[in-house]
């Protein structure tokens, strides 16, 4: 029996569009918790990770963020926090589940569960879904938003608090072991940094061409090649905003609604996922609660739900 630990992250500070601060609650409704108990699975929740309210980091005579990247250091502590959450929940052999929140806190779920296994002498592996790349740095961002940073922090880019969370003298995750999945709006410079990194990215005609199974296999050969295991970190708006009308950056032509549990059926089948993020649920966008149902629904595929 597998225990899940699910850790709340109500986190809108590296995003634009408020409201992503209520995923968190969002799957709660959604009865995440008791779906996987129901499917054989011990779950332990974490309640939610303490995030500082936006209102308290604004300049109180202009109303705007500091200069600079926006709230970075407020997202980089709680990144840290996460960090250790997931570490510690890795180390004691389970499989944290980071639910937010904007995916911004990636940076600190993915370092968290690097260090963990870097400790045994290991490392580990990544699969991104996600219609954005979020490889832009401080430095080249259009936005100034973070959550639009996460794996460019993660591949030792960046920040130098947010690229250091793993510790070591290297990054959390090696370009080597980063499979892309599913993105079909990437900026000029991410463009450039993709292939000066060397990031293996699926875009959407990839999987128009070749078909979800195909594609997800060649990211699980990459993201699983001398690694102990997979992090597998899903942003909404990876899915079709006719499926997930409730996230804060929607991009038409994403995946279908089979697509995305096929995506984590074949994850799970794996026997490899070590830990998950579910990220960029927005209520305030929804309809119903239909995304965080979906949502809910996904992480059940993940964690073993099929249809016989």
């Amino acid at each position: 029996m597998t225990t899940l630990q699910i850790i709340g992250v109500p986190m809108d500070l590296g995003a634009s569009r408020r409201g992503v601060d209520m995923g968190p609650s969002a799957m709660r409704v959604a009865d995440l918790d008791r779906r996987l108990v129901a499917l054989g699975h011990a779950v332990e929740d974490r309640c939610d990770v303490r995030v500082p309210l936006r209102e308290g980091l604004l300049d109180q005579c202009t109303d705007a963020p500091p200069p600079g990247p926006k709230f970075l250091p407020a997202i980089a502590g709680v990144c840290a926090e996460l960090a250790r959450l997931t570490e510690g929940a890795v180390a004691a052999g389970k499989v944290p589940v980071a639910v937010g929140g904007d995916h911004s806190l990636a940076a600190g779920s993915v370092a968290g569960v690097s260090t963990a296994l870097a400790r045994r002498g290991e490392r580990l592996g990544v699969i991104w879904l996600d219609a954005h790349a979020d490889v832009n740095t401080p430095e080249t961002s259009l936005t100034g938003n973070v959550h639009g940073m996460p794996l460019a922090h993660l591949l030792g880019h960046g920040d130098p608090a947010l690229a250091g969370l793993a510790g070591g003298a290297g990054p959390a995750v090696r370009a080597e072991n980063v499979a892309l999945v599913g993105v079909r709006d990437i900026d000029a410079a991410e463009r450039r940094h993709l292939r000066e990194w060397g990031v293996a990215t699926y875009t959407m005609r990839d999987l128009d061409e070749r078909g979800l199974r195909a594609v997800m296999e060649d990211a699980l050969r990459v993201a699983g090649r001398g690694t102990a295991g997979i992090h597998l970190s899903c942003d909404l708006d990876w899915v079709d905003p006719v499926h997930a009308p409730g996230v804060g950056t929607p991009v038409a032509g994403g995946a279908s609604y089979r697509e995305a549990h096929l995506a984590m059926e074949i994850a799970a089948d794996s026997g490899r996922l070590t830990s998950l993020d579910i990220v960029e649920i927005n209520p305030v966008l929804d309809e119903r609660n239909r995304t965080a149902e979906l949502a809910a629904g996904l992480v059940l595929s993940a964690f073993g739900l099929r249809i016989l």
